[in-house]
């Protein structure tokens, strides 16, 4: 059981845990990601998206998909976690707290103010374990979001 950094040879695995993700998340219809995406994204001229693998005996069993924000308020970066998911049959053996492990580390390694991220409402399984990590839910605050027709009619009144 191990933690390592995501390597291009892991796109193709890694995609398809996003895309079961999608499926536990009751949003197999939105995921439309592709190894080609993910491998730009994560290993092309510019990368903007960093990650970790949870390995077993060589199989990719989890992972967490991340990206740098600021904090103005600290003026210093923070992760913003955009997924972590393992593998069912793989939950509840360390594999996920290895993970947020690993990405506390580099908070702290790299002088990050926090670590953030979201979960649904109803995943009680995960908001349970992240309170028992220590992770505070952030109630005073909603997450909004602009994407296909709303955003595209903001974009078009740009100057």
């Amino acid at each position: 059981m191990s933690v390592r950094d995501v390597r291009p040879e892991d796109v193709p695995a890694v995609v398809k845990l996003v895309h079961e993700l999608a499926v536990y998340e009751h949003a197999a219809d939105e995921c439309a990601l592709t190894e080609e995406q993910l491998r730009a994204a994560l290993f092309g001229p510019a990368p903007a998206l960093f990650g970790f693998v949870a390995e077993l005996d060589g199989e990719v069993v989890g992972f967490a998909l991340w990206f740098l924000n600021f904090s103005t308020w600290r003026g210093v970066h923070g992760i913003y976690l955009e997924d972590l998911f393992v593998r069912p049959e793989h939950r509840g053996h360390g594999f996920g707290r290895l993970l947020l492990a690993r990405l506390a580390r580099e908070c702290v390694e790299r002088g990050y103010a926090r670590l953030e991220w979201s979960v649904l409402d109803w995943n009680e399984p995960a908001l349970g374990f992240y309170r028992r990590i220590g992770a505070v839910p952030m109630d005073e605050w909603t997450v909004h979001r602009l994407a296909g027709d709303a955003l595209s009619a903001l974009a078009a009144t740009s100057p």
